[in-house]
């Protein structure tokens, strides 16, 4: 097996990194959120065209997470706007039209004053990015990485249902915007002046 590559930067921000616990909401892949479970957040996996995909990482407390977070009233209940929003807010991404994956069944409903609800998943390309900037609705200013997605899993502490999410996208992202199945290993941080990703997708 081959080793993964990455700068030694990089590595003293992976070896600060803290895995949060598993909810272990089940996950429906595919499956349509039923009328009448609110929607609370939508979170997405962003595609670079050689399969790998953003992961921010929070450099104060080495929280990794995917782009995304709650629905607001701006966003009209759409999760694909509010997955575009927050991209743009937290890590200062421009992405194509999202593709919806499925969602995760929160029975405690953590996200929505203790009652159920469903927290969407979904795949897009990662057109560009901007300059790095502090998230305006927490302050937080992430370091935007590219890596494949099952190391994306195991930074993020998700576990076997994390691959099966991972599994989903990436196949979806195969058929949609012809990335390929196994990504470059490469861990790569994007450049703090931004940079185009993938170029020519709308």
């Amino acid at each position: 097996m081959s080793s993964i590559e990455y700068s030694a930067e990089i590595a003293e921000l992976l070896g600060r990194v803290r895995r949060r616990p598993t909810a272990g909401w089940p996950w429906r892949p595919g499956e349509l959120v039923p009328p009448g479970l609110p929607v609370k957040q939508s979170w997405g996996w962003l595609f670079a065209p050689d399969g790998r995909v953003l992961t921010l990482v929070n450099p104060r407390d080495g929280v990794v997470s995917l782009p995304g977070g709650s629905l607001e009233p701006e966003d009209a209940g759409d999760p694909g706007l509010a997955l575009a929003r927050e991209a743009g807010e937290e890590a200062q991404a421009l992405i194509a039209a999202p593709q919806y994956l499925g969602y995760l069944y929160d029975r405690v409903g953590s996200a929505n004053g203790g009652h159920e609800c469903a927290r969407v998943r979904m795949a897009a390309a990662l057109r560009a990015v901007g300059p790095t900037a502090p998230d305006p609705a927490s302050g937080r200013h992430y370091r935007r990485l590219l890596v494949a997605p099952g190391l994306a899993v195991e930074l993020l502490g998700w576990g076997t249902p994390g691959l099966h999410q991972a599994r989903a996208a990436v196949a979806a992202a195969a058929l949609r915007f012809g990335v390929p199945a196994a990504a470059n290993e490469t861990i790569e941080e994007l450049p703090v002046d931004g940079c185009v990703v993938f170029p020519g997708w709308s």
